[in-house]
């Protein structure tokens, strides 16, 4: 047979990626019949090739062989209970013949007798010597008109079926234009080859030694005992379920009650991580125990990814809870909380003296800088005696904390992010003070500043205007922005030294939001099967010339190429309840330059301020 160049090309790169497999979906000036043979089937007895025919790819996918001796009716009636339950329509393609003596090419003439029951076109003959290891193929037309000068050809490609079976098959990567044309037809055939192994899933759960009228020669599992237990699992886990189900129910029920709904509680509900991340919990549970069956593998994937991702964190909760338990750690805990508060209050307090005097040789307004600072200071003297009043029970206020973690690592962080923004509230309101004030004497000099150009903020058209002012009003206005110019530097340390205060802890608390994120959404049971089982999530397919000589048929060796983990991660990543920033780097600069309030790890969905 003579070479054909774009078989060879496609069959040499074996590393190539999807969009290079083009001859799956092409043909040469002469008719082309790829039969994709499993390669369980290659020491099978003679038989019939039983599989699906892909005319728009000229594609024979071969499934089975069936087996001597046999009854024509029972061929197809095996055919028909495969069409009912999968809903792809088998046929028989052609023969099958293992020669293991010279006495066996008697079969020759009776297996090629076979294609007036079996009508097929076109009817395919495979046989292999056995003693030999030769191969040859054949595609035989019994109708339609001859061709002059072209001649049918088959290019054989074996294919593992149980790995095929087994995997899903992604679409390709966003291409160039150049390749996208081919890597999508590629694509489409290969999705054929794929859809037809795993619609036929009911015809490899025979086992092997099931004495049935029809003897077939597949791929098949390693019994029915695992099946067995399988089955029991699944009937024991529907009431479970069932009952799981219901609890959940209920809990939701309760959760959209009116009463949760009334402000105080509606505000605490959206403001709190903890309360947040309980929502998105009981939403992955509902999720897990739902009796509705899964319609497609991507939903059964997210299932598994969620059930996982459940159990692992609900593990490293159980993990830290026993450490917090162990050796009276919560007892330390709470016995260093009120010392390391009176530790940070001493720093801020310092702080503050220092801003009150002449900080880094800066010559500030006296009694602006001794009125902020007094303020300021008043708030930490009562920050200090709201935590003192509460150190008898922060030790019980922590071992019921530290009961939260039994529900998993995302709530004990979550709640501990809720600690923090809790025991640095006096700095948030620091931070607020100074943001209100900065920005309040910002508004005021852009408001003269236009006055002096003779222009106004036009309220109504939300632009600025040309404007008249009389001697009075620029008289005024100059004593005014004159005032607020010279009070600006002191206002603007303030400002300055909370706003880093505050960012400290935002950048803290966004610490602890991204690991909670990383659990919620890490898809951890299709990185383990991507780790395990790489033929499970497959981004394509790559070929290895097996023969290649003149007067023998290209035969190749389809492997599959796993998903890469960016591709998996990409994929099947997991919604999660998170913050994420909602500004912009240039966003966030001008509002800190203007003193505009700034949350950037906020819930979704939360009105920005």
């Amino acid at each position: 047979m003579a070479p054909w160049p774009w078989a060879v090309e496609a069959a040499a790169a074996a590393e190539a990626p999807l969009d290079r497999y083009s001859p799956l979906s092409c043909s040469p000036p002469g008719m082309v019949v790829k039969a994709f043979f499993p390669t369980c089937c290659a020491s099978a007895d003679s038989g019939l090739l039983v599989g699906r025919w892909v005319p728009e790819q000229s594609s024979a996918v071969v499934l089975a062989v069936v087996h001597f001796p046999f009854i024509p009716i029972q061929v197809k009636e095996l055919l028909a209970q495969v069409h009912q339950a999968g809903r792809v329509g088998l046929a028989v393609l052609g023969t099958w013949c293992h020669r293991r003596q010279d006495a066996e090419e008697r079969l020759g003439p009776f297996l090629e007798g076979l294609g007036a029951i079996f009508s097929h076109e076109p009817w395919l003959q495979l046989c292999r010597e056995r003693t030999s290891g030769v191969w040859s193929c054949k595609a035989i037309r019994q109708q339609g008109p001859a061709r002059p000068g072209v001649k049918d050809q088959v290019m054989l490609v074996f294919y593992d079926q149980r790995q095929v079976l087994l995997s899903q098959l992604h679409p390709p990567a966003v291409l160039p234009d150049r390749q996208a044309g081919d890597a999508t037809a590629g694509a489409e055939g290969l999705a054929a080859v794929f859809d037809t192994v795993a619609r036929s899933e009911v015809l490899f759960r025979s086992d092997r030694f099931d004495e049935g009228p029809v003897r077939l020669s597949h791929w098949q599992s390693e019994g029915v005992e695992a099946s067995i237990l399988a089955e029991l699992a699944k009937r024991a886990s529907g009431p479970v379920c069932l009952l799981l189900a219901c609890l959940l129910s209920l809990i939701s029920a309760a959760r959209t009650c009116r009463v949760f709904k009334l402000r105080p509680l509606s505000f605490i509900w959206s403001k709190l991580s903890v309360c947040g991340q309980l929502g998105h919990r009981l939403e992955q549970l509902a999720l897990v125990f739902s009796t509705q069956k899964a319609e497609s593998p991507a939903q059964l994937m997210r299932k598994a990814n969620v059930l996982v991702s459940v159990l692992l964190d609900v593990a490293l909760g159980l993990a830290l809870l026993s450490w917090l338990h162990g050796k009276d750690r919560i007892g330390q805990l709470a016995e260093a909380l009120v010392p390391v508060a009176d530790h940070v209050a001493e720093a801020l307090q310092h702080l503050l003296q220092w801003l009150m005097g002449a900080p880094a040789g800066l010559k500030m307004n006296r009694a602006l800088d001794q009125v902020l600072g007094r303020f300021f200071l008043y708030h930490l003297h009562l920050w200090i005696s709201y935590v003192h009043l509460l150190s008898p029970f922060i030790e019980h206020i922590l071992w019921h904390v530290g009961l939260s973690a039994c529900l998993g690592l995302t709530v004990a962080l979550s709640t501990l992010s809720d600690i923090i923004a809790l025991l640095t509230f006096h700095i948030y309101c620091f931070y607020v003070y100074g943001a209100r004030l900065y920005c309040l004497k910002i508004c005021g000099l852009s408001s003269l500043w236009r006055l002096f150009r003779g222009k106004k903020w036009n309220v109504l058209r939300q632009r600025v205007d040309s404007c008249s002012y009389d001697l009075d009003q620029l008289f005024i206005g100059t004593l005014l922005f004159t005032v607020l110019l010279f009070l600006l530097p002191t206002t603007a340390l303030y400002y300055l030294v909370f706003t880093l205060l505050r960012l400290l802890v935002v950048a803290v608390q966004g610490l602890i939001h991204l690991l909670v994120d990383l659990v919620n959404s890490l898809p951890l049971y299709s990185l383990g099967l991507r780790l395990c089982r790489p033929y499970r999530l497959a981004a394509g397919v790559k070929f290895r010339v097996l023969e290649h000589e003149a007067g023998r048929p290209l035969r190749l060796l389809m492997q599959i190429n796993p998903l890469p983990y960016s591709r998996v991660v990409h994929a099947y990543r997991l919604p999660s309840c998170g913050c994420h920033p909602t500004h912009s780097w240039g966003s966030l600069c001008r509002k800190l330059f203007f003193g505009e309030l700034i949350y950037p790890w906020r819930q979704r969905g939360d009105k920005q301020d």
